[in-house]
């Protein structure tokens, strides 16, 4: 039985202890780095840009799973690529061309991932689950951490699940926003394969321990 990834998202990180941070991610049972990239028009906030990145990845030593929440992504599919991104997602709402972005993103050698915003259905990606590595599924809305999570998202898993079995895809469901211990559980047992977690993981007294936690729950241990 595959166990469930976990992803510490870094935009609840300590900035000023930014290295600390990652490499607390590092010695962790976490699976992945989340990075949320977010242009300020896409979605109503602005995170940060790749200086960051690139002092992230130097410290790095886990995948980057990089969730681009950003208008017209393809101008730095290039950019992220070279800053060592594991996995890009791009949402489906900001993609004009959808199928060429993902074949894009892997003509250079990343996973590609779609995302989709808690209103979008997942019916719109009948004809392209079968060319996509992660469906990142938002619970809360994209653009701010700490927010309440949106409970039809179990609802949405089940479907999006029922979808890659039909088409016979190999997809991994990847839940963002208001993920903790409470629903983890559920979350997963709704099919979701990876979890992201921001403030509840870095706005924990221990937040190895929070992660050891999150993935042991999850897993249903």
């Amino acid at each position: 039985m595959q166990k469930t990834k976990i992803a510490p998202s870094l935009l609840a990180a300590d900035f000023g202890n930014l290295q600390r941070d990652v490499e607390m991610v590092n010695n962790s049972d976490a699976d992945w780095h989340h990075i949320d990239v977010m242009d300020g028009v896409f979605v109503p906030n602005i995170s940060y840009g790749m200086p960051v990145i690139k002092a992230i990845q130097k410290h790095a030593s886990k995948p980057l799973d990089v969730h681009l929440m950003i208008i017209d992504p393809d101008r730095y599919i290039d950019t992220f690529a070279k800053l060592g991104a594991t996995i890009l997602t791009v949402h489906y709402e900001a993609c004009t061309h959808l199928h060429r972005t993902i074949q894009a993103i892997k003509a250079k050698r990343m996973k590609a991932g779609v995302s989709l915003n808690p209103h979008t259905n997942i019916n719109l990606l009948e004809d392209i689950i079968g060319d996509i590595d992660l469906v990142l599924l938002m619970s809360v809305n994209p653009g701010f951490g700490g927010q309440s999570f949106i409970e039809n998202t179990y609802e949405k898993i089940k479907a999006l699940k029922n979808l890659i079995q039909r088409k016979n895809a190999s997809v991994l469901i990847e839940i963002d926003g208001g993920v903790t211990t409470e629903n983890a559980k559920q979350l997963v047992d709704a099919g979701a394969d990876v979890l992201v977690a921001g403030s509840f993981v870095f706005k924990s007294e221990n937040p190895v321990q929070t992660i050891s936690e999150l993935k042991s729950v999850a897993d249903g241990k």
